[in-house]
């Protein structure tokens, strides 16, 4: 990767990286958020903040709950819970469950996953609730939530049943989805499943509805959405070789508006991007200048090699800036940081890099010291006198 320095003024430094500005995708939907996962790169934002009825979307709080329950001992896939009367009242998509049932929690989460069941929603909420009701458990889901860092959600239930308050943003929604993936890897299989037939109960809910599952580009989660005032949804996932997107969408007007719009959405983000190595260990960025040390100048490295997600046809400069406090003080140490590199793509978030000191630079001895201040004397002599800003004016 190329670098030019195009100014050095109090320590910073100006400099041009190959790459151009991402191509925006113009999403039909109401709010939107698409990140890639390997970088953490966010592709696009749409009212990604806006807190906004997420309706089954928000059943992922329910199963993240659920997964950490399952890691700390205090729920098993082959524990059977029982069914209120509470959850069997529940309408909408269901796996038709009444209260004679006992049901195990591995068929639950496949009813939640797959068949967005809100009665096992109720179930498992009801398990796993503090006062062992669904409205405290919806109190525990927005405290959880709140500690995973998703400022913007708040639960009155956990299927994401219509009701006033219950809300989420779509930056939630994707970071919901990282930590599931990233938390529970050993459950994130049944994302992916298509089909959930139980006890033959409800042989018109047996579909997972994520469009995505059957087009072979990759996609393997996690949750659709759809009342009459979010509209439809999806928090999708899929892989591409060493490359995972994740995203949240809502507001679409049918379910093909939103299978056509998702597709599109993954479709963009692995075609028009591509991961790219702009900065190499053991190559030199810029230099910082030393005071007092027995070399005026130490090379600037970062720790590791640097690679970004870039848009994939690049043409045109990237301003990349290393910023320092200099000069300065010798003695300085190999490795040991002195700078930052601030890389900012256009259309992207900026990426922020330490840099540190290629070699060692020794105190400089008494020749050194002496030649240092001639230099800054004689400069100081060939600029002239400081000007007097009311004399210039």
């Amino acid at each position: 990767m190329f670098f030019s320095p195009r100014r050095l003024l109090m320590g910073a430094a100006t400099l041009a990286l190959l790459a151009t500005s991402a191509q925006a995708f113009d999403t039909r939907a109401r709010a939107a958020f698409v990140v890639d996962y390997t970088t953490g790169t966010v592709l696009l934002a749409k009212n990604a903040d806006q807190s906004l009825p997420p309706a089954s979307m928000s059943k992922l709080m329910t199963l993240y709950i659920a997964f950490e329950a399952i890691r700390d001992g205090r729920l098993s896939l082959d524990e059977k819970l029982p069914v209120s009367s509470h959850a069997m009242s529940y309408g909408g998509s269901t796996m038709f469950l009444d209260t004679t049932d006992r049901v195990k929690v591995s068929d639950l989460l496949r009813g939640v996953i797959v068949l967005s069941g809100n009665d096992a929603c109720a179930v498992l909420a009801e398990a796993l609730s503090p006062d062992g009701t669904e409205k405290g458990f919806a109190r525990f889901m927005t405290q959880r939530a709140q500690q995973l860092g998703m400022t913007g959600s708040t639960f009155k239930n956990a299927s994401g049943w219509p009701a006033q308050g219950h809300v989420m943003s779509m930056r939630d929604l994707s970071l919901l989805a990282m930590r599931i993936i990233e938390d529970f890897p050993e459950h994130y299989a049944m994302f992916s499943e298509r089909r959930f037939e139980f006890d033959g109960r409800a042989p018109g809910n047996v579909r997972n509805r994520n469009p995505l599952l059957a087009l072979d580009i990759g996609a393997d989660g996690l949750k659709t959405g759809h009342t009459q005032e979010a509209g439809y949804g999806l928090v999708g996932s899929a892989q591409n070789g060493d490359r995972r997107v994740i995203f949240a969408i809502t507001g679409l007007g049918s379910e093909r508006a939103r299978a056509e719009e998702s597709e599109a959405i993954v479709n963009w983000a692995f075609r028009q991007f591509a991961e790219r190595t702009i900065v190499t260990q053991d190559k030199a960025v810029a230099e910082a200048d030393i005071w007092m040390g027995s070399q005026e100048k130490v090379g600037l490295v970062a720790e590791k090699d640097i690679s970004l997600l870039l848009p994939t046809l690049s043409a045109n400069s990237l301003d990349a800036e290393v910023v320092y406090t200099g000069p300065i003080q010798a003695p300085v140490e190999a490795g040991q940081k002195l700078a930052e590199l601030i890389i900012r793509p256009e259309g992207l978030p900026e990426t922020r890099v330490p840099l540190v000191a290629e070699t060692s630079v020794a105190a400089g001895g008494f020749l050194d010291r002496m030649m240092m201040v001639s230099k800054v004397l004689l400069k100081r002599l060939q600029d002239g006198p400081p000007t007097d800003p009311q004399e210039a004016s």
